[in-house]
């Protein structure tokens, strides 16, 4: 659909800003939300029909690794998109540990190009720190934020000694996300348990207080600098519990699905499909980081989409990588746990969408509400169907979710105004635009 094209979605149970539902209709003009009302009098180039679905915000995915440029076998941006799309995911956030590394003005442009040629949903991308390249994270634009890795990572993107990680909270004022893993901790473990190769040590090698060790460290540095900060994929019941003691208000953290619904007993089902960074944890965490969310403790979600083949993943733990793709069911995962009774689904559209639109100043995003931008999902919440492999859009085509009975399914995704995914195609005719940051 042309963007001067016109839109009216009849019929809907329309999640509104305020938590609450209205049965009625939306219209679409320009990318933009142009009326919600019970009845909507005007006529549009397209109508659909939305009787018995449920309309949300459309998903913003705060965090994935879609592996262009560099990695392509694994995913690339129009595979990865096209996930999303059937994922409801509108925008994504995309992480800088490409080849080349996402580090400089050049290599952001780059990535911005093949975006805004390949991607069906809205792109935005991180700035990966380096010990070297300060100048960069200060001015490339535009950048959702600065991407860390404290640990879990080697070469030019490991930023573990305090020192280098002192000189980026002093420096500039932009968003700082980080992975919070202890390297050092992780390389003593790893040693120590060198002699075992069951996948699950993965969970012992970089454990929770590897975790919690580096928390620490950012929480400290972004409270002597005043410094914007965002701990990605929260994994342990000790990082909640300091949250929750000691979370400034610039601070924000996120947890992902699998961290919230999968644990150390997948190591035994799936085995190094289970694996990732950071790990699995226990019982216990899932439902301490449970509360966290519930509580607003924990701000938002994220998927941490990051596929590998199934070819790399069926290697011999430890030289089977880490990481799972998630952006085509977070939603459904999401969705079906409210359904069951565990949250809302006004909280999930919450932590999926309008916390992440607020939490990177991302303009016009994350509510269903006039003048903002029409990213839109029409989910079923009254059927369930399993996560099957062969329906994967996903490059690597494969699921640690494959088996699970879900609902709340999209059967449209709306991008701008443009259906991007109906009842099961994807109109790959359909491109997003780049993001913009307030902050």
């Amino acid at each position: 659909m042309p963007h001067n094209q016109s839109l009216l979605i009849r019929h809907a149970r329309i999640l509104l800003p305020n938590g609450e539902y209205l049965l009625g209709d939306v219209l679409v003009r320009d990318r933009i939300i142009l009326e919600v009302a019970p009845e909507v009098s005007a006529t549009a180039d397209r109508e659909i029909d939305a009787k018995g679905l449920t309309l949300l915000p459309g998903v913003i995915d705060p965090q994935v690794h879609f592996r262009e440029p560099g990695l392509e076998h694994k995913e690339d941006l129009f595979t990865a998109s096209c996930a999303c799309a059937k994922g409801g995911v509108t925008s994504f956030l995309e992480m800088p540990n490409t080849r080349p590394l996402t580090t400089t003005q050049a290599a952001l442009d780059d990535k911005l190009q093949r975006a805004s040629q390949k991607s069906l949903v809205n792109y935005g991308f991180f700035i990966g720190a380096t010990a070297e390249n300060l100048p960069d994270l200060v001015e490339a634009n535009p950048t959702c934020g600065i991407k860390i890795f404290m640990g879990s990572m080697h070469g030019a993107l490991l930023v573990d000694r305090e020192t280098a990680l002192e000189a980026i909270f002093a420096n500039g004022k932009r968003l700082i996300a980080v992975h919070a893993e202890d390297q050092a901790r992780i390389n003593q473990r790893r040693q120590e348990f060198a002699s075992i190769t069951a996948t699950a040590i993965h969970s012992q090698i970089q454990d929770n207080q590897a975790a919690l060790n580096a928390t620490k460290l950012a929480l400290e540095l972004s409270k002597k600098y005043q410094r914007r900060l965002h701990i990605l994929h929260m994994s342990t019941a000790e990082e909640a519990e300091l949250m929750r003691r000691d979370k400034p208000l610039w601070v924000t953290c996120e947890v992902t699905p699998q961290h919230l619904l999968l644990n150390t007993d997948a190591y035994e089902k799936i085995g190094t499909l289970a694996q990732m960074n950071p790990p699995l944890r226990s019982h216990h965490d899932n439902e301490v980081l449970w509360q966290a969310l519930l509580d607003g403790v924990i701000d938002f979600i994220a998927t941490d989409h990051a596929p590998h083949t199934l070819e790399e993943k069926a290697q011999p733990y430890p030289n089977s990588p880490s990481g799972m793709p998630g952006v085509e069911t977070s939603l459904p995962l999401m969705l079906t746990q409210a359904m069951q009774g565990r949250c809302t689904v006004a909280q999930v559209a919450n932590w999926m969408s309008t916390a992440v639109a607020k939490g990177y100043g991302i303009p016009k995003k994350g509510a269903i509400a006039v003048g903002y931008d029409a990213d839109l999902v029409l989910v079923d919440l009254n059927n369930y169907h399993p996560v099957l492999r062969a329906e994967l859009q996903t490059k690597c085509g494969w699921s640690p979710f494959e088996g699970w009975n879900l609902t709340g399914w999209p059967v449209y995704t709306i991008v701008g105004g443009q259906v991007a995914y109906e009842r099961g195609k994807l109109n790959t005719e359909v491109r997003g635009q780049a993001l913009t940051f307030d902050a």
